[in-house]
């Protein structure tokens, strides 16, 4: 495979982009999103308005690139996660644990999408949350595959449809990660990947 050589002007561009996208991203966790304008976000960023605009169409561009950028950084740190073990049970710590890293070093832009897409007004990001919402659903089909093939190969129990356990996993890690969000030095999320597992792989009724 040939690696193509990034040319001097093309790495510019994309550090330009880069401090512009941190900037909004500030900006936008400190003010909320509709409280930020494009003139802001430049001057946060030390660029003219005009260069700005070179870059992003409008506020609503930026911050979808900027929400799609972090999902993309997401999804790839979750697949490689996964892919970095053979056994299945392991697949699912790792998956834990890697979410829980990433929710932990991410909280400003976790926070605030959650902020804003509950709230009635950001209803001209719908198509994002569209895109958002795919992405998600690729997250759960990774997870089905992993508790099919535990219960194919006789690792786990077939106690439910592996598409409803992947559902029930994401369901789980979501509710530490909300209270995470809401106060995470008093409901910090669980470093052992064991103790939100357990509840699946041990369960709830002493037989």
């Amino acid at each position: 495979m040939i690696k193509m050589k990034v040319s001097r002007r093309d790495r510019e561009k994309a550090r330009q982009r880069q401090e512009m996208l941190e900037a909004a991203l500030s900006l936008f966790s400190e003010k909320g999103y509709h409280n930020v304008s494009m003139h802001e976000i430049a001057e946060k960023a030390e660029f003219a308005i005009g260069t700005l605009y070179k870059f992003f169409r409008n506020k609503e561009d930026l911050y979808k690139a900027m929400m799609l950028e972090k999902s993309e950084e997401f999804h790839g740190s979750v697949r490689e996660a996964i892919d970095d073990h053979e056994d299945d049970a392991e697949k699912l710590r790792n998956y834990v644990r890697t979410i829980g890293e990433l929710f932990r070093t991410h909280v400003p832009v976790i926070r605030l999408y959650f902020s804003e897409t509950h709230g009635a007004s950001f209803n001209i990001l719908a198509g994002l949350d569209s895109e958002l919402k795919e992405r998600h659903e690729e997250f759960l089909q990774i997870l089905t595959s992993v508790f099919a093939d535990g219960i194919q190969k006789n690792r786990f129990k077939r106690i439910a449809d592996p598409y409803h356990l992947a559902v029930s996993l994401d369901g789980i890690i979501s509710a530490f990660l909300s209270r995470l969000l809401d106060a995470p030095e008093r409901h910090p999320f669980p470093e052992d990947p064991d103790t939100i597992l357990n509840i699946l792989f041990k369960g709830l009724v002493d037989e």
